[in-house]
């Protein structure tokens, strides 16, 4: 996994000149990390307090030796990792359509250092705009495999 630069290098487009920007990686984020505080907060909006994310007692004694941010945190986490990256310019509305694939292969440990890369794999015309579809990989540094792989779709209307 690599852990060279930390700024983000995304550049920001308009809707004409997306098409053109297909297969170009926009960088990576800035690292970031995420607290127990935070990840409790998380599993209490979520009602999901399973002990592998709230309790560092019962953590230490399984495979990941801590307590690891949820999946799907981490998913949440794409809206503003993308809009960072992936910035659109002279849209009217721009909205999250989805998600067509996702992955965990690796868990991002609690105050562990993560960030996200973005490729632009796809534009497509719709009614009234563009669909794009960005690979997002989500990786911990010095983790031998991502923590998430997406691929996310973003619709942007003129």
């Amino acid at each position: 996994m690599s852990t060279t630069g930390s700024a983000p290098t995304g550049s920001k487009t308009d809707l004409a000149g997306l098409a053109a920007r297909v297969g170009e990686h926009f960088g990576f984020t800035e690292w970031r990390t995420l607290t127990q505080e935070q990840v409790n907060l998380f599993a209490d909006l979520t009602d999901d307090h399973n002990p592998i994310h709230i309790d560092p007692g019962h953590a230490k004694s399984t495979p990941f030796g801590t307590t690891i941010v949820h999946g799907y945190f981490t998913v949440a986490m794409l809206a503003p990792f993308l809009q960072e990256l992936v910035p659109v310019e002279g849209a009217s509305l721009s909205v999250n359509y989805g998600i067509d694939k996702l992955r965990f292969p690796a868990p991002v440990p609690v105050s562990a250092r993560f960030r996200c890369g973005a490729e632009l794999a796809e534009v497509t015309d719709i009614k009234g705009g563009v669909q794009m579809k960005v690979v997002a990989t989500v990786e911990v540094e010095n983790a031998p495999k991502p923590a998430l792989v997406a691929e996310c779709l973003f619709r942007h209307y003129s």
